[in-house]
């Protein structure tokens, strides 16, 4: 399972991150086909965002095939496979660390620090 966090700075819509984060779940192989995700109320009232929201990702995410939803069951990955272009994957990943520079630079932390802090994260040697 994954865990869900929504960025109100980010300009994305919720409904977006949400898509996006269970596309990439499943691309990256950490959500399964059959895993059972949160219901609609339950993922909603997590993120403290309108049912309507997490409706409209769901619905979406269904009619691609990448979820079923089940009546009085629950909402399953689905059989499909999802690949996530590189194109998407690198601007993914620029805009993530666009803002992360953004924010640490603003404290005064150098582009090393960060490096530092990064690499310790991940078992690395600073």
């Amino acid at each position: 399972m994954i865990e869900f966090k929504l960025d109100p700075k980010s300009g994305v819509p919720f409904y977006r991150q949400i898509i996006d984060q269970i596309r990439y779940g499943v691309a990256s192989g950490r959500l399964t086909v059959g895993e059972q995700l949160p219901t609609v109320r339950a993922l909603a009232v997590q993120l403290k965002v309108n049912l309507n929201t997490v409706n409209k990702a769901y619905k979406e995410l269904e009619i691609q095939s990448v979820l079923e939803m089940q009546q009085g069951t629950g909402t399953f990955i689905g059989p499909i496979s999802v690949q996530i272009p590189n194109s998407e994957r690198q601007n993914k990943l620029a805009n993530i660390c666009s803002e992360f520079l953004s924010i640490a630079s603003s404290y005064g932390f150098s582009i090393e620090e960060m490096i530092n802090e990064l690499q310790k994260r991940q078992g690395g040697k600073p």
